[in-house]
């Protein structure tokens, strides 16, 4: 009976170390999908952090930074583009949580003088285009985090250049970095804060990311991403001195997984405020997210996608979700969490081609999601 014992111990030992040896060998779904994006895009340079639990998991990088071929690693400084806008939005729900802010209180209250007497500021907007329309004294941090505002997404995208309100705040969907830049103006103009030193006190520094700013520091320069266009062509780094939280910010994949892990877990903020800041209260009624300011599509070809506070909200098979992108012509970034696990995924290139590649790569990550792909990047082929 003894012999039988042991022989039926060494055999659960023998399946429990073959079982191990497989799942060591048994491809990484992420691995395996980075370098098919890799090759199938053309794309250069790749960065991947997944999330679990609310705490960082995996971060991971391939391909290179520049056209001499350094290696892109997990602590290369990025172009984090747009995703500027989550964590801005982050940062914005922090301040209606202290009661510094209403979400729903127009930002003109904020402000000691008329906004359009400010004239047209380089560092914020073209507020003096804005006389003679009134109707941004309706508009409020929660018209500027849901895109509400009417503004195109910047005054230079306008056939004369002048910033112009397309639609009565507050009703409607279209992109805007002026409404963000607006509400930046507001929060230093009104509240007295410093948007990049707040960020910095609240998030970056206690989180260690030390490699994040929303302006360009000299500590960067030995190991930046450069990045490629559509075409191939290389474009050095840009150095933002001006802080900008609709896009300056400048970070790592191995930085900001810190900080979607802390989002996605709702750190600093009530458990409501957290739900608030994911939550979709404006439908998205378009198309497509790009071109801004696209008329109404037909009900039965709009996202399943509402706009929440920097963030887009979904639901999916695996049920509420969130997501943001930022791109340029030489980068590609997204970020998809879901509420269930507390799960994310963040995507980071220097090559904007790699964008072709993003469904496949968030599905390896997370599986399917629900994530309104054919919204916001509606060049993408078949997936």
């Amino acid at each position: 009976m003894k012999r039988f014992r042991r022989l039926a111990l060494y055999g659960a030992l023998a399946m429990i170390a073959s079982t191990s040896a497989l799942a060591r060998t048994r491809p990484d779904p992420v691995e395996t999908a980075a370098r098919a994006a890799m090759a199938e895009t053309g794309a250069r340079g790749l960065a991947i952090a997944t999330i679990a639990g609310g705490k960082v998991r995996t971060v991971r990088t391939w391909g290179v930074r520049n056209a001499r071929g350094d290696p892109l690693t997990p602590d290369t400084v990025m172009y984090g583009a747009s995703l500027t806008k989550a964590v801005f939005g982050y940062f914005v729900t922090q301040l209606a949580a202290e009661k510094r802010l209403d979400l729903d209180r127009p930002i003109a209250a904020l402000l000691p003088r008329p906004l359009p007497d400010y004239g047209n500021l380089d560092a914020y907007g073209n507020w003096g285009d804005l006389a003679g329309d009134d109707r941004w004294r309706a508009i409020t941090p929660r018209m500027v985090l849901n895109h509400a505002t009417g503004f195109a997404n910047f005054a230079f995208l306008e056939p004369d250049g002048k910033l112009r309100i397309h639609f009565d705040p507050g009703t409607r969907y279209a992109y805007s970095g002026e409404g963000i830049s607006l509400l930046q103006f507001g929060i230093e103009r009104g509240l007295g804060l410093d948007v990049g030193a707040e960020l910095q006190r609240r998030f970056f520094g206690p989180l260690g990311m030390t490699r994040t700013s929303l302006t360009w520091q000299a500590g960067f320069a030995p190991n930046i991403a450069d990045g490629w266009d559509e075409r191939g062509r290389v474009e050095p780094h840009d150095e933002r001195s001006r802080v900008r939280a609709a896009g300056s910010m400048d970070t790592t994949i191995r930085d900001l997984s810190r900080m979607a892990a802390a989002m996605v877990r709702g750190d600093g903020l009530p458990a409501r405020w957290r739900a608030a800041y994911a939550q979709g209260t404006l439908p998205i009624t378009t198309r497509q997210q790009f071109p801004t300011l696209l008329p109404d599509a037909p009900p039965a070809e709009r996202p399943n996608a509402t706009a929440a506070l920097g963030v887009i909200a979904f639901t999916g098979s695996q049920g509420r979700g969130w997501l943001k992108g930022g791109h340029n012509d030489t980068t590609a970034n997204t970020l998809v969490c879901l509420e269930a696990g507390r799960r994310c995924v963040l995507i980071l290139s220097n090559d904007v081609r790699a964008e072709r590649a993003f469904p496949a790569l968030v599905r390896a990550a997370l599986g399917e999601t629900g994530v309104p792909y054919r919204w916001e990047y509606p060049g993408l082929p078949r997936y």
